[in-house]
C-alpha cells in the first residue's frame, strides 16, 4: 500500500487473523486472542439446493452418517484447495465467527494463512482469492514449515541449520531452515488419511469387516503406534462383516495399527532421509547436533520419536502442543509483522507465472 499511515489506521479497526487451513483441521489466532478456533475443515452440503447445512464439528458429527441428498465434502485435498467455492464459505464463517470477538471491527481484517512448502505459484493464488472472496483484506502467505518453525521458537533466523517434520492431516511436510529460508524440503501425501485408508485397508484384508472413516480416526489416536508398546495397548471397533453383511465388532491391538501403516511410515521415514542426504554438509553438521522437531498430529503417535532415532541416528524432540505449531507461529509473525516480513511468500506481482 501506497501510504503506510492508511494501513495502519486500517489495522486498528480491523482483526489480524492467522490461518492453519488444514486438510483435517482449520485452526485460527487472533491478533490480541489467541487461538479462537479450532474445527474440522468439512462441510455437509444438500445435493438437491446446493446449499451448506454445517461446516466444522457440526459436518463432522455427520461423517458416515448421512442421508442420500446429504453429501460430505473435505475442499482440501493433500493440503491445496479442490473445492474452491466451499473453501471459500469455510473461510467466510470463520472470518464472521472472528467478527464477533470483543469490541466490533468496522473493516476486513488482514490474515496470514499457510500453504504446504512446494505447491504450484497457481495454488497459492488459489488460497488467497480464496481468502480474499471470503472477505479478508490483505492476504499474506506464508509456508507452513516455516511457520511451524517460529511457532516452536526455532533460531530460524542465526546462520544454523535446523530441521522440521510437520506429520499433518492430508501432507507431511520436511523442511531444513537458516537464515529465514527453506534450504531443503519436500512434501508428500503420507499422514494421518493415509495412514486411516492404511487401518480400513488392513482391517478389511486381516478381519473382514469394512471400517468407516471416523471409526479407523478414533483407533489411530486410541492405540495409534509405530514403535512396538512395553503395555500392549487394545481397542474395539465397529463395522460391517464382509461375509455376512451384518455389524461385527473385534478387538485390534497397536501391533495391528503398526502392522497396517509399516509401509507408509517406511515412506515416510525415507523421505526424511532423501532431504538430509541433499543437505549441505554444514547444515547436515548442525542437525546432527540438535536433531529434528517434530510438530502435527502425527507427532502424538506413540513410538515416532524412538522410531525415527533408531533410523536416522539423531536426536528427535516433539513439539510441545504440536497441532498447534503452525497457528502459534502465525500468532507471532502477527504480534510482529515487520520483524517477519522478509519470510512471507511474495505478493502476487512478484510471483513467476506458473
Amino acid at each position: 500500500m501506497r501510504f503506510p499511515w492508511l494501513n495502519r489506521f486500517f489495522d486498528a479497526f480491523s482483526h489480524d487473523i492467522g490461518i492453519d487451513l488444514g486438510t483435517a483441521n482449520t485452526l485460527i489466532y487472533v491478533k490480541g486472542y489467541g487461538i479462537v478456533i479450532v474445527e474440522p475443515s468439512i462441510v455437509a452440503v444438500n445435493k438437491k439446493t446446493g446449499r451448506i447445512v454445517a461446516i466444522g464439528h457440526d459436518a463432522k458429527q455427520m461423517v458416515g452418517r448421512t442421508p442420500a441428498h446429504l453429501e460430505i465434502i473435505r475442499p482440501l485435498v493433500d493440503g491445496v484447495i479442490s473445492n474452491f467455492e466451499v473453501t471459500e464459505e469455510i473461510l467466510a464463517y470463520f472470518i464472521k465467527k472472528v467478527g464477533q470477538l470483543g469490541t466490533r471491527k468496522f473493516f476486513r481484517p488482514r490474515v496470514v494463512i499457510g500453504v504446504p512448502s512446494g505447491i504450484t505459484n497457481v495454488e497459492i493464488r488459489a488460497v488467497r482469492d480464496a481468502a480474499k472472496n471470503a472477505g479478508a483484506r490483505l492476504v499474506h502467505v506464508i509456508e507452513e514449515p516455516m511457520a511451524a518453525a517460529i511457532g516452536i521458537r526455532l533460531p530460524i533466523h542465526n546462520p544454523v541449520g535446523s530441521m522440521i517434520v510437520d506429520i499433518g492431516g492430508g501432507t507431511t511436510d520436511i523442511a531444513v531452515i537458516s537464515l529465514s529460508g527453506i534450504v531443503r524440503s519436500k512434501n508428500l501425501r503420507i499422514a494421518g488419511d493415509r495412514f486411516d485408508k492404511d487401518i480400513i485397508s488392513y482391517v478389511r484384508d486381516e478381519f473382514k469387516i469394512l471400517l468407516g472413516e471416523k471409526t479407523a480416526e478414533e483407533a489411530k489416536v486410541a492405540i495409534g503406534s509405530v514403535w512396538k508398546q512395553a503395555t500392549p495397548l487394545e481397542a474395539t471397533i465397529r463395522g460391517r462383516d464382509l461375509v455376512t453383511g451384518l455389524p461385527k465388532e473385534v478387538i485390534i491391538t497397536d501391533s495391528d495399527i503398526q502392522e497396517a501403516i509399516a509401509v507408509s511410515v517406511s515412506n515416510l521415514v525415507e523421505s526424511i532421509k532423501e532431504v538430509l542426504e541433499t543437505t549441505p554438509p554444514e547444515v547436515t553438521s548442525d542437525i546432527m547436533h540438535k536433531g529434528l522437531v517434530l510438530v502435527g498430529g502425527g507427532a502424538l503417535f506413540q513410538g515416532i520419536k524412538t522410531l525415527l532415532e533408531d533410523e536416522l541416528k539423531i536426536p528427535v524432540t516433539i513439539a510441545d502442543d504440536p497441532l498447534t505449531a503452525v497457528v502459534r507461529g502465525m500468532g507471532i509473525i502477527l504480534e510482529r509483522f515487520e520483524d517477519h516480513r522478509d519470510i512471507l511468500v511474495p505478493d502476487d506481482d512478484r510471483l513467476p507465472p506458473n
